[in-house]
């Protein structure tokens, strides 16, 4: 793990605030898209990209789950106008392709125990959609990225204590010394 120089947390978890850190988090799903074109059909104009994004959320269970994001990156919502699936909360098109998205194929990255990358998914769709969750969802979830991207998985009762942490009123220093000394073996 390493420090951003641009917020000082642990890449990516100053997300969605600082922007080296969301660009980062936004990179996880992009090189997945890039890696499908590229293994599918090589090179792709804009328009035949928009063509296979909508090709692939019109049936997002026989791709990964970073596929599919990326495709809902590439579409526009007729609602509200943002990139779908990551307009505001309420937005009727978004908040049914931000469910849509979950039906998405996972695997788990090699070395990794297994479940990582579910919560590695759910982690970054928080981050790059914060509309209608809480701020300490939102906290709790940046904060563990790179943890989760350095291939821990927290156990139950750690993640039920992070919980706590954050229900007594934790800070976001107090949470990332909670995962420092839990989940990344002292990291420093």
């Amino acid at each position: 793990m390493r420090r951003c120089g641009e917020c000082g947390h642990w890449e990516p978890a100053g997300a969605p605030d600082c922007e080296r850190c969301a660009g980062i988090v936004d990179e996880l799903v992009e090189s997945g898209w890039r890696e499908f074109v590229a293994r599918e059909f090589g090179t792709l104009t804009a328009p035949d990209e928009r063509d296979v994004a909508e090709m692939v959320i019109d049936e997002p269970d026989r791709h990964l789950w970073r596929v599919v994001d990326a495709a809902y990156d590439r579409l526009t919502c007729t609602e509200c106008g943002g990139r779908l699936s990551r307009g505001p909360a309420g937005c009727t098109a978004c908040d049914l392709a931000n469910g849509f998205r979950y039906v998405a194929v996972e695997i788990d990255r090699p070395g990794v125990p297994p479940g990582n990358e579910h919560a590695l998914r759910v982690n970054v769709s928080v981050v790059r959609r914060p509309f209608g969750i809480s701020w300490r969802e939102v906290l709790g979830r940046r904060l563990s990225l790179p943890y989760l991207l350095d291939g821990h998985l927290p156990t139950t009762r750690q993640a039920q204590a992070a919980r706590a942490l954050l229900n007594r009123g934790g800070t976001a220093e107090d949470l990332a010394e909670h995962f420092n000394l839990a989940w990344g073996d002292g990291c420093a």
